[in-house]
């Protein structure tokens, strides 16, 4: 897929893209999230980009958008401010404010995450403590892909992934989510080559 056939297939109204990725990017690699993030910006006018607010990809690919345009891009957060001085998001969504139990599919699809699976289920039933927090992060990243009542579905996802180790931890996870709704993805594999 090139850059011009992302654009022809995804800017449309209401088409929402994943941007995001590992903790851990290589040096040489920060800028061209940035770069990345910014020409996503600059050469649509639909889209809507969203990402986890973490650091490493998710924040140099925002800080590109929001550059060009903090309202094309919004950030789902595990709990009230979440790396707040490095949000720059037009628009932040809250994972605490969200009523899991009645969203099931959001749920469920985050159990697929076998290790994660009893802490979700504490974490939905309001058992909050230093251990079932971590299932907020699983929670968030299903959100990410699925949407909520409250929030429609992504479209579409670009992700920064370690190629050596791929599809592991909450990128893999995020990716794996996307793989079981249908929600097509490219990693840097592609678009190094868009920029």
């Amino acid at each position: 897929m090139t850059l011009q056939d992302f654009i022809n297939k995804y800017d449309y109204l209401g088409s929402i893209v994943l941007l995001e990725g590992k903790r851990h990017v290589a040096e040489a690699d920060k800028e061209k999230l940035k770069k990345l993030g910014k020409l996503l910006a600059s050469s649509t006018k639909y889209i809507s980009f969203r990402s986890g607010n973490a650091d490493g990809a998710d924040f140099h690919f925002v800080s590109g958008v929001a550059e060009i345009d903090k309202d094309k891009v919004s950030v789902i957060v595990p709990y009230t401010k979440h790396r707040n001085k490095f949000n720059y998001a037009g628009t932040t969504i809250n994972l605490e404010e969200i009523n899991l139990k009645s969203e099931l599919k959001l749920v469920n699809e985050s159990k697929i995450n076998k290790k994660m699976s009893k802490l979700i289920e504490m974490y939905v039933e309001g058992d909050i403590n230093k251990n079932s927090i971590n299932a907020a992060y699983i929670l968030r990243d299903t959100a990410k892909v699925l949407g909520t009542s409250e929030f429609p579905p992504a479209s579409f996802g670009i992700f920064y992934d370690d190629l050596s180790n791929p599809m592991k931890g909450g990128t893999g996870h995020t990716m794996k989510v996307c793989v079981n709704n249908n929600v097509p993805f490219v990693n840097q594999a592609t678009w190094f080559d868009w920029l």
